[in-house]
């Protein structure tokens, strides 16, 4: 009797997988923080400001750095259009500043994308 629900629990879970899997997107933007994303101390909904004092760093990867430790900010991706959360700071960390494409799920009500992969943009 154990077997046969073990057996029926590996099967929920791998259907609960692909049926996960089938609703990812791709999302191309720029990893950066909340803090310049959002026009918190930016007025570009980017580095530029920052960059331009010199007082967070020379580079869009460590002003978002220096914005997410010292500043309480987060690691979001910046498009043309929207900002949106990042849920796995574990794999996006190291890609701060950069451009890249994001294959994940939209949580549409949080503006939150489940990251499932990420890799760097070479057409940006």
């Amino acid at each position: 009797m154990n077997r046969r629900k073990t057996w029926l629990s590996a099967g929920a879970l791998a259907l609960a997988i692909a049926a996960y899997g089938q609703n990812s997107q791709a999302f191309h933007g720029e990893v950066s923080d909340s803090q310049c994303a959002l026009n918190v101390h930016s007025l570009t909904r980017s580095h530029q400001e920052m960059l331009k004092s010199k007082s967070m760093g020379g580079t869009s990867n460590t002003c978002a750095v220096y914005c997410i430790q010292r500043l309480g900010g987060y690691l979001v991706l910046s498009t043309a259009k929207d900002v949106y959360r990042l849920d796995r700071s574990d794999l996006v960390h190291g890609f701060e500043g950069q451009k890249v494409i994001v294959t994940g799920t939209l949580d549409a009500k949080l503006k939150q994308i489940h990251v499932l992969k990420i890799e760097l943009d070479e057409k940006q």
